[in-house]
Order: C-alpha cells, then structure tokens, then sequence
C-alpha cells in the first residue's frame, strides 16, 4: 500500500532492467554517429533548464556506467533537491563516444522521473498542513511503473498499490459481478486475507455497507463536496472507522478544499499520467562560469 514518507531507496533490480531495455532501444546495434568521432577523454556536465525537483539519478548514472564503467559523476544536487532554471546538476568525465551515446537515453530517464517528482511536490504543498496524503495510481507509462512510483515518493508522495496483486480493490464491476458490495468483500476476504482490502463505493448507503462489511481503506469516487464531508461524518461515528481516499474527478486546483473536508488520502492519476518532462541538456565541455 502507501509508501512510509522518506522511502527514497531506487528499486535497483528495476533501474538495471530499465537502463538495458532504454539502451537496446536507442543504441541497437550500435550508434553509427559516435564511432565519427575521435574517442578521446573528455568532459560534459548536465544542465537544468527549469526550476524542478531532481530525480531519476540512478537511473542516469546506470546509463553512462553501462557504456563506461571508468566514467566519473560527481553530482552537484541531491535526489530530491529542488533546484532553479540554471543549475548545473552534475558533471561527467569519460570517453567522448560513451559521453555522447548515453546522452539522450540517460536525459530520458532524468527528465521524466523529475517532471514526476516536480508534479508530485506541487500536490504535496497544496495540502501541506491539513494532514491529507497524496497518492499516485496504476496510470504510469507501460514499463516505468517502479520508476516512476518511486519519482512519485522522491516528491514527497505515497504510492497506492504497485499493480493487481499486492491489494484488493473492489471497484463498480467487482461489486456487480459478485452480486453485492457485501458478497464483494466476503469474498475477498476469504480468497486474499492477507492483502489490504480498497473498496470503491458510489454513493453514502455503499459507504455504510463498507463500513459494516469491514475493509481496510474505503475509495469515494466523484462525490460532491457535501456529500463527501457527510462521508468523513459518517465514517468517523462508525464503531470501526476506517481512512478515506478521494478519486475520481480530481483537479489541482480543488486538492485544498478536498483535504479541508478531512479526508485521508487523494489519489492523483496526473502525477504520473499527464507528464510534463523537464528541460535538462547534457553537453561537452566545461560548465558555464
């Protein structure tokens, strides 16, 4: 389920995953510009082109090692600082032809890991203070779900459920197959009682038969603004009160008043859907002085 705050370790096994599949993409079988070049020492140093939160370093570092395993890194920034336009990140020392060949594969992974983790800083601070957690969902691009769940964690986010198998989640068709939001979750609980139990409800009369069938974190999706704080009311008068997500419908500019209503977690697709990748150049040379 959700992330403790703070846990920023990379899923290694999915950053080697990840670097090998990116690089057999773009290099094949081999990059026929780079061989052009003299493959002499050299230098580069990666550029921030706009303010961001920074993420997605072990994946860069994992791109130029593959190609290089003498390459220096030394980085100027943390994972998870935030920086401003101009903000020379790091800067590499290796063979030229290894420097250029894992450029964009290595600036991929750092841009659209830092619009993550951007994204995700903004949701966070809109509802600093009122006690509500932003989490993300299962809307990633197909093959970078670690990765980006983790970017999510470096913005200061939760993850919801990694995929299908490590939570039950009882949406409108689960229940309607089953014959019964309460059927829905007997049966859940018989056929997975060791995984958290999501149930989705429509309406107040599905919230109270959540709450008297028994589950885990109960998801109201697309209420309005007044029924949902009947929702925390009801919730919280229950003998077995249980945390409340919001879904469904979701705007940034809303995120504040959703939390003011006392809600435990909001669930974001944008953060990792709608991806506004962030500006970085990766070039030989010096830094600017």
């Amino acid at each position: 389920m959700s992330m403790p705050d703070g846990a920023l370790v990379p899923p290694l096994e999915a950053v080697r995953r990840d670097v090998a599949a990116a690089l057999a993409e773009d290099v094949g079988s081999g990059d026929a510009t780079a061989v052009l070049l003299p493959d002499t020492a050299d230098r580069a140093y990666l550029l921030c082109k706009e303010d961001a939160v920074v993420c997605g370093r072990p994946w860069f570092d994992a791109c130029h090692q593959a190609l290089d395993p003498s390459v220096r890194i030394d980085w100027h920034v943390a994972e998870g600082d935030r920086v401003v336009a101009g903000t020379v990140l790091a800067t590499l020392q290796g063979r030229s032809r290894s420097l250029v060949t894992a450029e964009r594969t290595s600036l991929n992974f750092m841009q659209t890991l830092s619009g993550t983790a951007t994204t995700t800083a903004e949701h966070v601070a809109a509802v600093a203070g009122s006690g509500t957690r932003i989490l993300d969902t299962r809307k990633t691009l197909p093959g970078l779900r670690q990765a980006q769940k983790y970017a999510v964690r470096v913005g200061g986010g939760c993850n919801h459920r990694l995929g299908l198998y490590d939570a039950v989640m009882l949406k409108e068709n689960h229940v309607r197959a089953a014959g019964s939001l309460t059927a829905a979750v007997e049966a859940a609980r018989a056929g997975a009682p060791g995984l958290p139990l999501i149930v989705e409800v429509e309406d107040l009369a599905e919230l109270r038969e959540a709450l008297d069938a028994g589950c885990d974190r109960i998801l109201v999706d697309d209420f309005d603004p007044a029924t949902r704080r009947e929702a925390v009311r009801i919730t919280a008068a229950h003998p077995r009160p249980v945390p409340l997500e919001v879904s469904g419908g979701v705007e940034f500019e809303g995120l504040r008043a959703i939390a003011a209503d006392g809600v435990d977690f909001i669930s974001v697709g944008a953060l990792t859907k709608h991806l506004h990748a962030i500006d970085l150049s990766l070039k030989l040379g010096a830094p600017p002085a």
